[in-house]
Formats: structure tokens, C-alpha cells, sequence
């Protein structure tokens, strides 16, 4: 029987064997990391090279983030969309804002994705859809209302992705901590789970990826 690899080189094998990183994302990595609070939240290489990979896969034309952080998913969502399509990024907090903006030119992305400040609730409402493609990862306890109020402008056979779903292993704890963050991502997961409109699979790398497509209204 093989032993059991260190999950510490299993992730430098793969980052030494998937493509490489863009050097303006590099750079938002290093000046996220230097300059902003909870600096873990950043996609990084990983998870943007999956993010941009299922973005080609889906070509959507019209696209949703909620979550903008400092910008790198954004930009590699927005990187593998079709020539003309449109990503909407939301993010409630206007300081990095500035951040977010000088590496989305920096990608050359600044006429694909349109980023709006505000509460993501109230600007789901706000923007039109309908949106092939949208992904997930504002504040936890509002999930199941992203969830509802996004739905009806995912057209069938679009794709909703969810972001932090395993939430460091919590979720899978025999008394899952109480905090609102836990349970609003437990309560998403039981949703989707008994939503016969959808069909889900869960990516378990990093913090866990749901995959959701909607197979009927």
C-alpha cells in the first residue's frame, strides 16, 4: 500500500505542473498579501487557474461575482469569457476598490469586467441579467440569499459556483461551530443539496468549490 503523500508537496507538485501564473496576478498575490486584511481570502494561482478553466469551459457571455476582494478571481473569470461578454463584479467594501481597478487594467480587462460598490443583495436586483455564469463568495451568511434571489436570472444550463463551501473542514465537524459564518454555509449546502432544480458536485480542493448547474426553473 502507498503511504499517504504530504498534502504540502502534493500542492507544490501541482502548482509545478499546471500553467503558470501571470505576472500581474503574481504582483496583486504579493501587494494583497503586504497591504490587506485577511489576505487568505485571494483566490491565488490554484483556484484561478480552475476559475478561468470553467469559465472557457462555460463561455458565458454575460457573468456575476459576488465578492470582488481585491480582484484576481475577477480577472480570471474575465479571462477565459468569449471576445464581447461582460462580467459584473460586486464588492461591498470601497476601500479596495483602487486595488481591484489598477490590476484589472493591468490585465487589460477593463472593458470586460464592470465593478459595482454596495450590498450584494440590493445589486442583484439592481442588475440585468440573465447571467450564465456566477460565482460566489461574499459574506457566508447570506448565501441562501444570494442563492434565491440570483436563481431566476440563471438561465437553464447555466452554472452558479459557490466558493468556501467545506469552510476548513467545519461543515463536516459532529457539532459545527455556531457562529452565523458556519451555519449560513451549512444551510446553503442543505439547500442546494434538496433543490430538484440543480444538480451539484463539490470540487474539494482548498476551501471547497460547489458546482451547481441549473437543469430546470
Amino acid at each position: 500500500m502507498n503511504k499517504m503523500s504530504d498534502p504540502g508537496n502534493l500542492e507544490k507538485y501541482i502548482l509545478e505542473h499546471i500553467s503558470p501564473e501571470d505576472g500581474f496576478l503574481t504582483e496583486l498575490d504579493r501587494e494583497t498579501h503586504l497591504n490587506v486584511l485577511r489576505s487568505r481570502m485571494l483566490s491565488g494561482h490554484l483556484q484561478g487557474k480552475i476559475l478561468k478553466m470553467i469559465s472557457s469551459m462555460v463561455r458565458p457571455q454575460k457573468a456575476l461575482e459576488l465578492g470582488t476582494y481585491t480582484g484576481y478571481s475577477a480577472i480570471c473569470l474575465a479571462q477565459g469569457m468569449p471576445e464581447g461578454s461582460t462580467l459584473h463584479t460586486v464588492e461591498i467594501n470601497d476601500e479596495l476598490e483602487p486595488i481591484a481597478s489598477k490590476y484589472i487594467r493591468k490585465a487589460g480587462m477593463e472593458d470586460r469586467i464592470v465593478q459595482h460598490i454596495g450590498d450584494a443583495c440590493q445589486l442583484i436586483n439592481e442588475l440585468k441579467g440573465p447571467f450564465d455564469l456566477v460565482f460566489m463568495d461574499a459574506d457566508k451568511r447570506e448565501y441562501c440569499e444570494y442563492y434565491n434571489r440570483v436563481f431566476d436570472k440563471v438561465p437553464v444550463g447555466g452554472f452558479i459556483l459557490a466558493d468556501n463551501i467545506l469552510w476548513s473542514g467545519k461543515v463536516a465537524e459532529e457539532k459545527p461551530d455556531a457562529d452565523e459564518q458556519t451555519q449560513g454555509i451549512l444551510r446553503f449546502n442543505d439547500l442546494v443539496r434538496n433543490d430538484p432544480r440543480v444538480e451539484v458536485v463539490i470540487f474539494p480542493f482548498r476551501d471547497g468549490i460547489s458546482v451547481i448547474r441549473k437543469i430546470s426553473d
